[in-house]
């Protein structure tokens, strides 16, 4: 990927989010879509995503995890697109912050 095309996403997302495998099926969307960042669970019930590459391969990002795994549902994701800053290496899931 072309680094001056990548952009960062940062998303919360809430609902029926934890204790229902999302921050896995969320991992499982980035490395399906080529981006790079990290999934962890909040303290206040959501699910928070950091998340850069392309806006078409983020976008797929997005689409994919406003579903969620079949156990859960998505009510809102608050979304913030800001410039990428290239320090992920991979898509890894976090501990609760």
């Amino acid at each position: 990927m072309n680094d001056e095309k990548n952009i960062r996403l940062h998303a919360v997302i809430s609902g029926r989010v934890q204790g229902v495998g999302f921050r896995g099926f969320t991992a499982t969307a980035a490395q399906r879509s080529g981006i790079t960042g990290w999934v962890r669970n909040r303290i206040n019930g959501t699910v928070e995503a950091v998340a850069e590459g392309d806006q078409v391969s983020l976008e797929v990002f997005l689409r994919e995890i406003s579903k969620g795994p079949g156990s859960s549902y998505v009510d809102d994701i608050e979304i913030r697109w800001l410039p990428a800053t290239g320090e992920f290496e991979s898509f890894k899931v976090r501990w609760t912050g």
